[in-house]
């Protein structure tokens, strides 16, 4: 059963946005949906997990004066660092071209977990966007959320990356559910076709379920609107980019909220009991 304190939270969404291969779209992806998450009417928030390479803050034309960098330091708490970027929408910036960032350690990225429990009440979904690759500190921040969204491309490099992020998930942490976005593809079928190739060597090979939450097609209205440092689904709401994504997020919000915590680290679930934190605290 549900600890009191489990249940006196108000219960966040959180969907992790991964794909292995960098260059896939899942930024874009990751912005766009969040941002037709708002326009529903739920409180968003993007937090963007690259640390060492951000880079939401620049596809949105937007200069933050702090950056998760301040929160890890212990000079502010995240709260601090929130930017409004549109009504009910907010990004946590992470920190480009700081190395320390991009070398934190398990301990380090477990405790910036934990840390998200003091803006609780400013959130209904958050979206993580992740970096490339499996490196451990990815993999933390993946496991910590309650579903994994995983944007695959229709070439030979991006499905043995997507199939190896979710091998190791499978592994590490005995993730066996994934929401697969196909992206960029050309032909009508190619998004089922690539859907499939991918699914029939998962499903034997490491024993998980894979679903095909939509198929974005090549769109250069979508294309237009990233030189323009502008979201597609605001810019070209009747583009065919903007119609899967809007369909993708309607459906993110019924997205089943966990009953109780998991066992592990989780956004929003498992936090330190004191109530205190004005800054980072990392989970040794």
């Amino acid at each position: 059963m549900p600890s009191l304190e489990f249940l006196r939270r108000k219960p966040v969404n959180v969907i992790a946005v991964t794909g292995g291969k960098g260059g896939v779209g899942k930024s874009v992806l990751t912005l766009n949906l969040a941002a037709a998450c708002a326009a529903l009417g739920r409180e968003t928030m993007v937090l963007d997990g690259d640390l060492g390479l951000a880079n939401l803050d620049v596809m949105l034309g937007v200069m933050p004066r702090h950056t998760l960098a301040d929160v890890v330091g212990g000079e502010l708490a995240l709260s601090d660092i929130l930017i409004d970027v549109r009504p009910k929408l907010r990004i946590v910036p992470g920190a480009s071209g700081i190395v320390s960032m991009a070398a934190l350690g398990g301990a380090e990225h477990l405790g910036l977990v934990r840390a998200f429990g003091d803006v609780t009440a400013q959130c209904e979904v958050m979206f993580v966007d992740t970096a490339a690759g499996i490196a451990p500190g990815t993999l933390q921040l993946i496991q910590a959320a309650q579903h994994v969204i995983v944007v695959v491309c229709d070439e030979p490099a991006s499905v043995t990356d997507a199939y190896a992020s979710i091998k190791a998930l499978r592994k590490e942490f005995d993730i066996r559910h994934f929401k697969i976005v196909t992206n960029m593809t050309r032909r009508p079928d190619a998004g089922d076709r690539l859907f499939s190739t991918l699914n029939r060597v998962a499903s034997r090979f490491l024993d998980v379920i894979l679903e095909h939450a939509v198929d974005v097609r090549e769109d250069e209205l979508l294309r237009r609107a990233i030189r323009r440092q502008r979201l597609v689904v605001e810019d070209y709401p009747h583009a065919s980019s903007s119609t899967a994504l809007r369909a993708l997020a309607a459906r993110c919000l019924d997205w089943p909220l966990p009953n109780g915590p998991r066992g592990n680290i989780e956004f929003f679930v498992e936090r330190a009991l004191k109530r205190a934190p004005a800054q980072l605290q990392v989970v040794r």
